[in-house]
């Protein structure tokens, strides 16, 4: 339900997670908003994972809202060949910190998941009442079942506690910051990354996983850091809320159009003996909506900026 309630910009937030790709658009955004007092630790020097640390950390800190973007994430092939470790280190980190939060009496949280905790084959678009409704697509269902434990913990301390916390799914998302590992990174980062390398060598074929097919919805991540805060000021329900652009596109597509904005003229060609994951994933983003946001930067707008990113970053990008 719409609850507007304006936060003191003075507020203390902590940002799980700051150094990520999403954590660190929520703090740019935070910081254009007027926000004073943000705080954030890195992996180096709070380890999530580490039960009695964050409780430390957080009882030190004392902030009045909290705001989980950590998670060990990754594409298709990071998310199939380490299950254990996606589901045990996410559910570890969202544990440690919302029993941190709760301990220290944070009365606002958003816990921000993921699309793959629908089912595969859920009615498209996606609704938030989908969820639990349908097996989860085999390749990423560690991390989705963590994250649904996240939706639960939030829902449970509601009931339990009485907090005002709220969690968000949003859709893929890419933008500054993202992951180009050629290996660990979801599909369009990993797209953009081989079509420029492609074109500095020169080749004339690129090959890409899956038959390209399977529709793609794409939310450019400054966009979701305007509605994390969108939803902590006007959001207060223990029902997740969708978060996306309520389009998408094939990833044959999305690859032309990465390929336009990197600048390469080449043959995109797929490999069909590659997995293509849930053959569509769109979310019903009619709640939001209606609460008054809408996602503002157009894909090819995203897709420039990101490529611009991608090139004055690209001598320090992530290895893993």
């Amino acid at each position: 339900m719409q609850n507007t309630e304006i936060l003191d910009r003075s507020a203390r937030v902590y940002i799980a997670g700051h150094r990520g790709m999403v954590g660190s658009a929520i703090w740019r955004n935070l910081e254009a908003e007027g926000f004073t007092d943000l705080v954030g630790e890195s992996s180096a020097d709070l380890d999530l994972r580490d039960r009695g640390a964050v409780f430390d950390y957080m009882t030190a800190v004392a902030p009045d809202v909290v705001i989980d973007a950590a998670a060990r994430v990754g594409g298709i092939q990071a998310n199939n060949t380490y299950p254990a470790s996606f589901l045990s280190e996410n559910l570890q980190m969202q544990v440690n910190i919302m029993d941190a939060a709760n301990e220290a009496g944070v009365d606002k949280l958003l816990f921000l998941g993921s699309s793959c905790i629908y089912p595969k084959f859920a009615e498209q678009p996606i609704k938030e009442s989908s969820l639990l409704t349908g097996p989860l697509e085999p390749t990423n269902d560690a991390y989705a079942i963590a994250k649904i434990a996240g939706i639960m913990q939030v829902q449970a301390t509601r009931r339990q506690y009485g907090r005002r916390w709220i969690s968000a799914m949003p859709t893929n998302l890419y933008g500054p910051g993202d992951n180009f590992h050629p290996e660990h990174s979801h599909v369009l980062p990993a797209i953009m990354r081989r079509l420029h390398e492609a074109k500095l060598a020169g080749d004339d074929e690129v090959v890409i996983w899956g038959t390209g097919t399977p529709l793609r919805e794409f939310l450019y991540v400054e966009d979701l850091a305007a509605a994390a805060l969108f939803l902590l000021e006007n959001y207060d329900s223990p029902e997740t809320i969708n978060v996306g652009v309520g389009k998408d596109a094939t990833i044959r597509e999305i690859a032309e159009r990465v390929a336009d904005a990197v600048g390469y003229t080449g043959d995109v060609r797929q490999d069909p003996t590659k997995p293509d994951g849930t053959p569509r994933k769109l979310l019903d983003v009619s709640r939001l909506n209606a609460l008054g946001w809408t996602a503002p930067t157009a894909l090819d707008e995203g897709l420039s900026r990101t490529y611009d990113w991608f090139l004055e970053h690209q001598d320090s990008l992530r290895s893993k």
